[in-house]
């Protein structure tokens, strides 16, 4: 009967509609049907949460982002250098770099403080947070879609892996494109050194402020200049794609392991509470830090290419290829894993609080996805 619907799990589809070839009539997925309708349905409530959860995580680890930063950088680690080879720490085995790496760490957080202040922690928190939470927002926003799109698109179930890859490179593409000069003038604030203006003499520091390095930015560098390290952002795609992936299968384990325990009937113990209220929050910080510790040479590239032209004006690095062959041949293996350590301890908690906040704050919107 023309008109008549049919009915699944409280959507409703025009009888006429072609179902998916590969299904029997009265098997169509609930999944299928909501995908059917738009791909851009419902999405709102991922932008906010993925900004919200962001927003909370920079905050909170700004202090490890800036150290990061700086330890990324050329001008500190030819500081570290001079330092080791005055302390006679020229040659160290894996495990004495390791260490003395950590000690590194944390007595360049100590100097930040005791030299520059308490607010040079927080420096470049301000484009921080515009970039975080726009970027955030994108990823969150964007992934989702694409899952429904591709679904949509492919005829393949959204929780298929080649659905999850095709989503978390075009959420990375989108987000690195749209928010690069955000994250360039970050850069360029937290490289700039402080103790000039803590001694009174501002006119030794490059960039007075945000507004002040977008002007010089535009004027000496022209609109290119807001996109230099986005080569480096593009090859760090594969850290987020990695992320997502890796974080899509936790999730996938973490139901089974649900089901499994339903099915058997057995009571669930303190353990089986503890997961089921952390397990996304340490599968997203599990998730971060290998993706992390794999790919990790794009974010000094990154770095390295955001960096404030030379005196003379000439950019040290003249792309990626000569940056990663630079860094190689100057400083070795170990310097294309400068400030790993403050990435990790930052990234790890940032990505459990950010992932943490996102599926709360769905879950309190009641969105399924």
């Amino acid at each position: 009967m023309e008109g008549s619907k049919v009915r699944r799990e409280g959507f409703s589809i025009p009888h006429q509609s072609p179902l998916p070839q590969s299904r029997e009539l009265g098997e169509v997925s609930p999944e299928r049907d909501y995908v059917q309708r738009s791909p851009f349905t419902k999405s709102w409530p991922h932008l906010v949460a993925g900004g919200a959860g962001g927003m909370t995580a920079a905050v909170l680890t700004a202090p490890l982002d800036v150290l990061k930063t700086r330890l990324q950088s050329d001008f500190y680690q030819a500081q570290l250098r001079a330092a080791r080879a005055a302390a006679g720490h020229i040659r160290l085995s894996a495990l004495q770099s390791a260490s003395y790496h950590l000690a590194e760490t944390f007595q360049i957080l100590r100097d930040v403080y005791r030299l520059e202040g308490s607010r040079a922690l927080f420096k470049g928190l301000g484009p921080n947070l515009i970039g975080v939470v726009p970027a955030r927002s994108i990823n969150f926003y964007v992934y989702p879609t694409g899952k429904r799109a591709y679904s949509q698109w492919t005829g393949l179930d959204p929780n298929n892996p080649g659905i999850h890859l095709a989503s978390a490179i075009t959420a990375g593409l989108a987000t690195c494109t749209a928010t690069n000069p955000i994250w360039l003038i970050k850069t360029r604030l937290q490289l700039d050194k402080n103790d000039a203006e803590r001694k009174g003499d501002v006119s030794r520091r490059r960039y007075r402020n945000s507004w002040d390095c977008i002007k010089q930015v535009m004027r000496n560098e022209g609109p290119t200049g807001f996109f230099k390290g986005l080569s480096a952002s593009y090859l760090g795609i594969t850290e987020s794609t990695l992320q997502w992936m890796m974080y899509e299968e936790i999730k996938r384990q973490l139901r089974l392991r649900e089901e499994h325990i339903v099915i058997s009937g057995r009571e669930k113990t303190w353990w089986d509470h503890t997961i089921d209220y952390t397990g996304n929050f340490m599968g997203a910080g599990a998730a971060k830090g290998l993706a992390s510790i794999l790919t990790y040479p794009h974010e000094v590239a990154r770095t390295r290419l955001r960096q404030a032209p030379m005196a003379d004006g000439r950019p040290k690095y003249a792309g990626l290829v000569h940056c990663f062959k630079t860094v190689w041949k100057e400083e070795g293996f170990i310097g294309l894993y400068g400030g790993l350590t403050p990435h990790l301890m930052r990234t790890i908690p940032s990505a459990a609080i950010m992932f943490g906040m996102y599926e709360a704050i769905l879950k309190l919107l009641d969105v399924k996805h």
